[in-house]
This record gives C-alpha cells, structure tokens and sequence, in this order.
C-alpha cells in the first residue's frame, strides 16, 4: 500500500477536484472524456483506498473483489441503482452520493424537455436551418403547459421541485406517490393527490420523478400507455428503466401517445442483466413527437463542480475516520460518527 491513500476517479473532473484531492492523497485520474473499459478500472483500484464513481460506472461484488483496500466509493451522483451498497456493507466501505444538488438542474431540464417536444423546438431549429426562407406559415402548431393538467409520478425531491416550478404555468397539478404529502405541503404546492390510474387518464403531460426499483421497473408500459390520452406527452427524466422504451415506440407507432421525451435511457441501467444495449432502432427513428437528451439533468458547469467536491469530501472524511456527510450504509465492522443524510 502507498504510504499515501489512492483515490481512482473513474470520469473527467474539474481542476478543483483534483486540487481538494492531491494534498491528501495519490490520485488517479481519468481526464480523457471517456468511460474506461471496465478491465481498466479493475487493474486502477487494486491498491486503492478510494474510488469516486460517476453513472456509467457498475459496483458490483466483482469489482470489489479486485479492491481489498477500498474504504469508501463515493459516488457523483444521486442515484445509486447501479452500484451493490449491500457488498460495500459487508466489505466495510462506505457508499455515498449527493443527494441535493442534483434536483433542482433535473427538474428544469425535465420542464425544458416537456416545452421542446410540446412546441416543436426541434423541429422548428431544423426548419429555419434547412427551408426558412419564405417566412411564417400556419405550421407546427403544438401544445402549452398554460391551462393543461399536468401529472407527477413520484413526489420526492424531484417531483417537488418539479412542482413548485410548473406553479408558474398557470397549469392543473396531480401527483401520485405511495401516500399522500400532508394537506399543507399539498396547498403550498398547488397540487392535488391522484390514484395512479385518474393520473394516467387525465393528464396532458406527465412527469415521471421516481427511483428505479424492481416495483418501478416498466412502470410504464403497455397498459398504462393504453391509460394515457392519445395527445399525452411522457417526460422521463428519471431512470430509463422505468419506461419500457419499446412499448412506448409501439404507442407513437399507432398514434396513441402524444409525444415521449427523455434524458436517460434503459441502456443505462447496468446493474440490470437483461438491460437492452442501445435505444431502440424504432424509437430514435421517431423524430416529430421524440425529443431526447444525453443525460444531461446535472449538466450545469456549477452543479457538476459542486457534486464532485461534495464527493470528495466525503473521500476525505473516510480517510480522517470519520463518517462521510453523503454516506447511504454502515459499513459492517464500522459504527457512524456524525449524522448521515439517510
């Protein structure tokens, strides 16, 4: 072992990082832009002591294998569906993630994405870039959130965020979640409870703010496409597992659904072994009522500055001894320090 502790980050980071690093530890960085292959990783933690993991990244039982030193994987993120916290516990390391900052960005991209596919946006910059020369034409008339009813799945910080946000539109508010939010968070955010079901028939945009679990796995599919208006729009800035992508290119197939928008997609679901391995032909080839982004929720230069740091400070929290603020587990053989977030 070093005489100093090896933290690997497996993706790009800003300078910064590095700088709140490399006092304390040796670093291994990957600056090059792109995912390593997943032999790389396994041969840069042999001796580490740290790994900092970003979402393309799978933590499983055989990484872990090739890690006997690891104390901590702190992850840049706040979704952990890909990473075995379970294996990290009885290893004794510590799993973190960022939980907060992530929402905010999210949401807005969430309402971006729902404007874009609604009004035409990207068909509009395609038109002016390729035949605008006569002017305007009565064309791609589309849909405003103004006045329409407007659903959430899922009422957890995004969903929340996402709330507060579409107030502003003037627009109709459901939710669906496992149980009611009490009746004065509901009356501060203008929203009101729905089964699951009055959601999927009534709204004209839904929004989808869930975690991806094996109960929420193709949450949508083709019976609650079949529930859905032919005019709805799906937005999914969540997990792309949570929609079958496939029964969603069958839906605007057969002019059954309105329009589907994304920023993440079933492929990159890596925990899961029967996960496709692209988006599907059928559905990339949808142009006029898709509009996708490529993972972009936590895209903002500040946000994705201070994910990192908040991942390496809890690196440098293992390291002191001490319980890492972001920590989601107790490693066995450990006891916390201070409060975790969980």
């Amino acid at each position: 072992m070093s005489a100093r502790p090896v933290a690997v980050l497996t993706h790009r980071v800003f300078d910064a990082t590095l700088a709140a690093l490399e006092p304390h530890c040796d670093v291994i960085a990957n600056q090059t832009g792109e995912t390593l292959p997943r032999e790389e990783i396994f041969r840069r933690v042999a001796n580490a002591e740290a790994l900092m993991a970003f979402m393309p990244d799978l933590i499983d039982r055989a990484l872990l294998d090739t890690a006997p030193n690891l104390r901590i994987v702190a992850g840049a993120l706040k979704g952990y569906d890909n990473f075995d916290i379970e294996a990290c516990t009885q290893r004794g390391i510590w799993a973190t993630i960022v939980p907060d900052l992530l929402t905010v960005p999210t949401a807005e991209l969430a309402i971006g994405l729902a404007i874009g596919l609604a009004r035409h946006i990207a068909a509009g910059d395609s038109h002016v870039r390729g035949r605008y020369f006569v002017g305007w034409r009565p064309a791609l008339y589309g849909t405003g959130l103004s006045g329409s009813t407007v659903g959430i799945i899922g009422m957890g910080r995004i969903g929340k965020a996402l709330a507060q946000r579409l107030g502003g539109f003037d627009a109709h508010l459901l939710y669906n979640e496992t149980s009611p939010l009490p009746a004065d968070e509901e009356e501060a955010l203008k929203i009101n409870y729905t089964s699951r079901d009055a959601l999927l028939r009534d709204s004209d945009f839904i929004f989808l703010a869930v975690p991806l679990t094996d109960e929420t796995r193709h949450l949508i599919d083709d019976r609650s496409l079949a529930a859905m208006k032919p005019s709805a729009f799906l937005i999914n800035p969540c997990r792309g597992s949570v929609v079958d992508e496939n029964a969603v290119a069958r839906a605007l197939v057969a002019n059954s659904l309105g329009g589907y928008a994304a920023d993440v997609f079933e492929f990159e679901d890596w925990a899961l072994p029967d996960r496709p391995l692209e988006v599907p032909t059928q559905l990339r080839t949808i142009e006029n009522r898709t509009l996708f982004t490529p993972h972009l929720g936590s895209a903002v230069t500040s946000v994705r500055q201070a994910i990192e740091l908040s991942a390496a400070a809890d690196i440098l929290a293992a390291f002191r001894g001490e319980t890492p603020p972001g920590c989601i587990n107790t490693p066995d053989g450990l006891e916390r320090q201070t409060e975790s977030i969980r």
